[in-house]
């Protein structure tokens, strides 16, 4: 059989919204199956979704659906080049009847829309069942409100939701990876057993899923590791054989580069285990693995392996975890760095004033602010700095505190203080479970009339 092309035209919520016309077009030009993964859903941004879902039920899907598929739908229908995509978020069901509402728009043919559902453990888990589950990583959950409880879906449900010949899927969490290795296991029949084909698929989808990463985006420092036209970048194309070896390219004409380096970066991204890498399908093995520049922007990746399953699923637990106030303020010129250290010390001193009991974070930008303390100790005395204070409280009036003592520091602070910015937002605590793999069970939902 043919190679599988798949593409990505985004790595994360937000990502360029423009970025899958130069990959539509380069898969336009290929023969046999061909895939476009737009791969837009964290753990946290899946958490915001649940909160906007709790608001309006009929929201709750990515916020950027209309950016990227507006662009995209219409010249992936015209090419044959089927979408898969996790922009369902919490409401897959609603992101399928925007989609098709925005085809309509278009003036597109209805586009059929297969939804993978099942990923939502409160529709087969109690909530105390939930709560008290052994949390693998995350915070402790305590009591707070329960936002949202996701499991993570494997490729299995992405392939069977091919299988209906839909123009397009999209789905709620599954693994990133899932939403290439699903296209893989659908064209070329890879049994449930297939570990290292199976493996390689999921390598494939790792080394798309963050989008430019791969070609040389987020990989580039000047001097050091050069990238050219990064303002161009394109994004990744895996061209795949049926023996799950694979080429990593980007559309012709477009800026970055594909190398091993930068192949090399992506691949051991989040991976804690080279030798099992561990998602709902397989546990990938890349300690044998070949990378060889085979041409231009072309590398060749071969040698993935693979071990069984896990015989459980990971699941992301959100609970609400109260306000995080946050502003800042800019020092410029001589003794800078001692004025923005100053403003941070006013607001700390001015908050125990009024009885806050907690300790604000305070960081001097431009003075190691990665550092604990916020500073270098040789930080140079004349220059830019931004102090920037935060801390998270149960109410919002207690935020919102730390917003309006930043904003004061104009007139009753150290000289020269401007360009307050300051924000209040609801924040979120997440966890990681562990649950039966019995216990989930995904669903296909069919989409294809205008709503």
């Amino acid at each position: 059989m043919t190679n599988v092309h798949i593409g990505c035209g985004a790595g994360f919520a937000g990502d360029r919204f423009d970025a899958s016309l130069p990959v539509i077009a380069a898969l336009s030009r290929h023969d046999g199956p061909r895939y476009l993964m737009f791969e837009v859903l964290a753990e946290r941004t899946l958490a915001l979704a649940q909160q906007i879902r709790q608001r309006d039920p009929d929201l709750g899907y990515s916020p950027y659906l209309d950016q990227y598929l507006s662009r995209a739908l219409g010249p992936a229908m015209e090419a044959g080049v089927r979408i898969v995509s996790n922009m369902g978020a919490a409401n897959p069901l609603g992101a399928a009847r925007r989609a098709q509402a925005l085809a309509g728009k278009l003036g597109l043919r209805v586009p059929k829309i297969a939804v993978v559902t099942g990923d939502d453990l409160t529709s087969v888990m109690t909530e105390e069942e939930i709560r008290t589950a052994p949390t693998m990583e995350g915070t402790d959950l305590g009591a707070r409100p329960l936002i949202a409880a996701n499991a993570y879906l494997g490729a299995r449900a992405v392939a069977d939701a091919l299988a209906t010949d839909a123009d397009m899927v999209l789905v709620g969490r599954t693994t990133d990876s899932a939403l290439a290795l699903g296209p893989l296991i659908h064209e070329f029949g890879w049994r449930s057993d297939d570990w290292d084909r199976l493996g390689a698929g999921v390598i494939a989808g790792h080394l798309l899923e963050c989008g430019a990463q791969v070609a040389g985006a987020y990989f580039a420092d000047p001097g050091f590791k050069d990238v050219p036209d990064l303002a161009r970048v394109g994004f990744p194309i895996a061209e795949v054989a049926a023996d799950g070896n694979m080429t990593i390219t980007k559309p012709q004409g477009t800026g970055g580069c594909v190398t091993k380096a930068t192949v090399t970066e992506q691949v051991l991204y989040e991976m804690h285990d080279p030798a099992c890498y561990v998602t709902p399908d397989v546990a990938a093995d890349i300690t044998r693995t070949q990378l060889c520049d085979s041409g231009a922007d072309r590398v060749d990746v071969s040698d993935v392996r693979g071990h069984p399953a896990p015989d459980r699923l990971k699941a992301t637990i959100c609970v609400e975890n109260g306000w995080m106030g946050e502003a800042e303020i800019s020092y410029a010129g001589p003794n800078a760095l001692s004025r923005a250290r100053l403003a941070g010390e006013v607001v700390v001193e001015r908050l125990a004033m009024q009885g806050v009991n907690q300790s604000p974070r305070v960081e001097v930008i431009g003075a190691g602010s990665v550092l604990t303390g916020g500073t270098r100790a040789d930080a140079p005395t004349d220059g830019d700095y931004r102090t920037r204070v935060a801390m998270l409280s149960e109410t919002r009036e207690g935020a919102q505190m730390v917003a309006d003592e930043v904003l004061s520091l104009l007139c009753s602070g150290p000289a020269a203080g401007g360009g307050v910015r300051s924000h209040v937002t609801p924040q979120v605590a997440t966890a990681s479970i562990l649950v039966p793999r019995e216990q989930i069970e995904a669903g296909i939902e069919i989409i294809e009339v205008y709503p």
